[in-house]
């Protein structure tokens, strides 16, 4: 296990007892808290990643992805508003390959790029219908929210059931392919472990925002930083924060807009989530370039 690892499990247990002492209420108030701050935050320097991910510098080259970027922003909000359960099947499958990715990228090498994606996005996958099989009821409703599409409960541990048998299968597989696996597949299910801990103990906001922040979000700015700048240090981090400072501000003034406009309202959540999602999809395409620019 890494120092880091160490960090954010002794992180999120203190999340747990966080959890057995104060009420639902002020667990996701601080939960959005962390979402709002290091969630957003590791998504708002994508444009500064462009940068360094393109080996064309010119101005006008710069501006013509900036475009684009905005364009697919804005088309995913669109997509979410003209075919909002597709948009949200898309979401879910996107955000489970982009949270694997993070988890593995690093670990997982191997000469056969579907088999890695592929193990990338079950694992993703299993993390989301982890917390969705915790919570089934919840995120019954905030689907339906978005879709206008019921759910039935069963289905979340049945889609759960069959993500744990492609997880084994492709385990198996890789452990006898790559003889350095063994080396970090334990360590990833003891996190798995952990994980299913906190998402059976917390609440669906405050266990998502566990996760989120303490073992994706930060992990990401170290990698985003390393990759800017060549080594996460407190200095490159006010580095970065100052680059993602205004598309930090924008994002946040995005949300709290929905927020006045849908207080007290059921649908703030799906368009929260919506929202999450249209600034999701272009924030993937950029990591999964990052990473290739690395290696």
């Amino acid at each position: 296990m890494t120092k880091y690892s160490n960090f954010a499990i002794i992180a999120s247990f203190i999340g747990l007892w966080i959890n057995s002492f104060f009420a639902g209420e002020f667990q996701i108030f601080v939960g959005f808290i962390l979402i709002f701050s290091f969630g957003i935050l590791h998504g708002a320097n994508d444009l500064a990643l462009i940068k360094n991910v393109n080996t064309e510098k010119k101005t006008s080259y710069f501006y013509k992805i900036l475009f684009y970027y905005v364009c697919t922003v804005i088309s995913g909000a669109l997509f979410f508003y003209l075919i909002p359960w597709l948009a949200l099947s898309m979401f879910i499958v996107v955000s489970g390959y982009h949270f694997g990715e993070q988890q593995w990228n690093n670990q997982l090498q191997i000469e056969i790029p579907w088999v890695k994606i592929l193990y990338e996005m079950v694992y993703g996958l299993l993390l989301l219908f982890l917390l969705f099989a915790f919570h089934a009821v919840e995120v019954q409703k905030v689907i339906l929210a978005i879709s206008r599409i019921t759910i039935p409960l069963p289905y979340f541990l049945l889609v759960l059931k069959i993500l744990i048998t492609l997880f084994i299968g492709l385990s198996v597989f890789l452990y006898f392919r790559i003889p350095a696996f063994k080396n970090y597949f334990f360590a990833e299910l003891f996190y798995l472990f952990v994980f299913a801990i906190l998402f059976k103990v917390s609440t669906l906001i405050w266990g998502f925002a566990l996760y989120f922040i303490f073992w994706h979000s930060i992990p990401s700015i170290m990698d985003q930083i390393r990759f800017l700048f060549g080594k996460a240090t407190l200095d490159n981090f006010k580095l970065y924060f100052r680059s993602a400072f205004v598309y930090w501000i924008v994002s946040l003034a995005g949300i709290f807009l929905l927020y006045f406009i849908f207080e007290g309202e059921k649908i703030f959540n799906a368009l929260f989530f919506s929202f999450l999602a249209s600034i999701t999809f272009p924030h993937v395409l950029v990591i999964q370039k990052m990473f290739g620019r690395k290696k």
